[in-house]
């Protein structure tokens, strides 16, 4: 999957609909420097956008993300690489939130942890040593608070009881007793908690349903 291919092939399709950057992006209820964007190749659209511009388009999303018309012989094939390469981007896409977390944690705790001590070892007044451990407890809860955020959007939980994967919202994820792979949380479909393993994302499915809910 191309995305320079794939930005050449929406400029393309826009124009044979006689349809401007702007046009189009007022269609979808976006800017017009995200379809420019798309079309010099910079990035592809949301899952979420893709079926609106494909019906503006008046393509497939298959061919969308082939960046080309298809025939009948060549569409089954370009799908299933299509889906595949998809499904590598979204997995490398949430392990770097991931790292990027874990990083953010890090990074924070040992911030605030410098700042704690430092009230302890040097001489100041007694205003200040408080102000430094606020300021250090803030910096360490706040980076905690980022990597919760990072972590939640970046994939789901499987329910052990329903198979129903699912975004925990960020009180029950906080409060969920957890191991390395998994919580202790409530599925939102069948209302049974269980040991609810880590997955890597939600189908398209899913993510609508979660967002309706």
């Amino acid at each position: 999957m191309d995305q320079i291919t794939t930005g050449k092939f929406i400029a393309e399709r826009r124009k044979a609909r006689g349809l401007t950057q702007r046009e189009l992006a007022d269609l979808l209820n976006i800017s017009d420097k995200t379809v420019s964007k798309w079309e010099r190749g910079g990035g592809l659209p949301e899952v979420s956008l893709m079926l609106p511009l494909c019906k503006e388009l008046d393509i497939s999303v298959n061919e969308l993300l082939s960046g080309k018309k298809l025939s009948d012989s060549e569409y089954k094939q370009n799908a299933e690489d299509n889906i595949l390469s998809l499904i590598q981007e979204e997995r490398a896409k949430t392990k770097f939130q991931t790292i990027i977390a874990v990083i953010v944690v890090v990074a924070t705790f040992f911030a605030g942890l410098t700042l704690i001590m430092l009230s302890g070892f040097l001489e100041m007044k007694t205003l200040y040593r408080i102000l430094l451990i606020v300021i250090g407890a803030v910096v360490i809860l706040t980076g905690i608070g980022v990597a919760v955020a990072l972590e939640i959007t970046c994939g789901a939980f499987e329910c052990r009881k329903c198979g129903h994967r699912f975004v925990p919202s960020v009180g029950a994820y906080l409060m969920g007793i957890h191991t390395a792979t998994t919580r202790l949380l409530k599925c939102p479909k069948c209302k049974k908690t269980s040991w609810c393993a880590r997955r890597m994302s939600l189908s398209t499915e899913e993510k609508e349903n979660n967002q309706n809910a």
